[in-house]
């Protein structure tokens, strides 16, 4: 079915709600010229649309979701100062030209700039992000409709449903999150026929030694284990309840050490064993809690991390799904489908996704900064609003000098 073109109300400035001065602090330009060049993606001749303004384009598409291609141009009309490119040859750009453009592009520049430029950016003195000396993360996974093509079909494939198939084709990506501040410092985008620990293998690898990883029961195997646990992170997992662990040592907190091993023939012959700590317990008085959770940690010693400290920082895990929220509800749009016909712009567009979404984190962390809060006592719809207001409002200027925003 045809997208009914949506536009801005009668009298509204796009530039009133565009601020890209946020885009272009947390994006930079040389940035964008870099990554163009590294990929060979830069224009070789002048065009109506540069690659550059391309890039900022592609971010621009996941802070209007529901706006058409021609409207959210329009969003850099007003900002292209901001990039050193004249306005005037942007303003009767039509919607041909603007597929061209993206088509010349690719997703490849947006995967790169995401790669060298989305990290953790919690500081020791952000609230928080810090469990003891280490940088709380998780790690989970989530899937997004994208445009019911043939081409995304053969791509990404069509989830089951209890009747035939799903009414949408469906991307699926598995993140790394860094819990205080919401950022999805590290993704993988695949078909949703891809499982969620085959695209986990490929993200456990890039944890450090500061992080201390959340993840829940389905992402565990030994090996996966090891693998996260070779970088130096610190772990807490939650495992199955039927999970063969043996009480071998209790310790004082009511934590204990057992062993886990590859196959239960290791087990039986006490060989490749790895030694971890276990916590069970249960949540009494809180609805739809299941009767008992069973988590695994590396860190062995119970004076580094007592087991009730652990217990309470394994539930926010949930920041996770936080952070999945606000990049598919609040920031992509509830029911809103991913709109590229082709698998490549697919791609393009998820990863100006997740640099939208940075864009915003990094903004309210400032904020949080600056205000001594939690970026959880701010909203993110609310940072949405305010990145897309007025151009000339002051908060950030060219030069990167920035008055606080007092506002959120």
């Amino acid at each position: 079915m045809a997208r009914t073109a949506a536009v801005l109300p009668e009298g509204v400035r796009i530039s009133d709600y565009l601020s890209m001065g946020v885009l272009t602090k947390k994006i930079p330009r040389e940035e964008v010229l870099k990554v163009l060049s590294a990929t060979d993606r830069e224009s070789k001749r002048i065009r109506q649309l540069p690659a550059h303004v391309m890039v900022y384009y592609v971010v621009c598409l996941a802070l209007y979701m529901n706006v058409a291609y021609e409207e959210v141009l329009r969003c850099l009309v007003e900002g292209l100062e901001w990039l050193g490119e004249s306005a005037a040859r942007v303003r009767t750009t039509g919607r041909s030209a603007i597929s061209q453009a993206r088509s010349r592009l690719g997703y490849e520049p947006l995967k790169e700039l995401y790669h060298r430029l989305v990290a953790p950016i919690g500081e020791k003195t952000s609230k928080g992000v810090w469990y003891r000396d280490w940088r709380v993360v998780s790690i989970d996974g989530m899937t997004l409709d994208v445009g019911d093509t043939p081409a995304n079909v053969a791509h990404f494939g069509r989830p089951g449903a209890s009747r035939g198939h799903s009414a949408f084709p469906q991307l699926r990506c598995v993140a790394l999150a860094e819990n205080g501040t919401h950022v999805l410092f590290d993704a993988l985008a695949g078909p949703c026929t891809s499982a969620e620990v085959e695209l986990a293998n490929e993200l456990l690898p890039h944890l450090s030694p500061e992080m201390l990883c959340l993840a829940d029961r389905n992402f565990f195997s030994f090996d996966r284990w090891n693998v996260a646990a070779k970088t130096g992170a610190m772990l807490l997992w939650r495992v199955k309840k039927n999970m063969v662990l043996f009480r071998e040592k209790q310790l004082k907190d009511g934590s204990y050490l057992s062993t886990i091993y590859p196959s239960p023939k290791d087990r039986r012959r006490h060989k490749q064993g790895v030694v971890v700590r276990v916590l069970e317990y249960e949540l009494h008085g809180v609805e739809s809690s299941e009767s008992i959770y069973r988590l695994i940690t590396n860190i062995v010693d119970p004076t580094l991390a007592p087991a009730a400290e652990l217990a309470a920082l394994y539930h926010e895990r949930w920041e996770i799904e936080g952070a999945f929220d606000e990049f598919k509800v609040h920031l992509r749009g509830r029911d809103v489908v991913l709109r590229s016909k082709t698998p490549d712009l697919v791609l393009q567009e998820f990863y100006g996704l997740l640099l939208a979404h940075f864009a915003v984190r990094g903004f309210m962390h400032e904020a949080a900064l600056h205000a001594d809060l939690d970026a959880d006592e701010l909203s993110f719809v609310h940072a949405v609003r305010v990145i897309r207001r007025k151009i000339s409002n002051g908060s950030f200027s060219p030069s990167g000098h920035k008055s606080p925003p007092d506002h959120l």
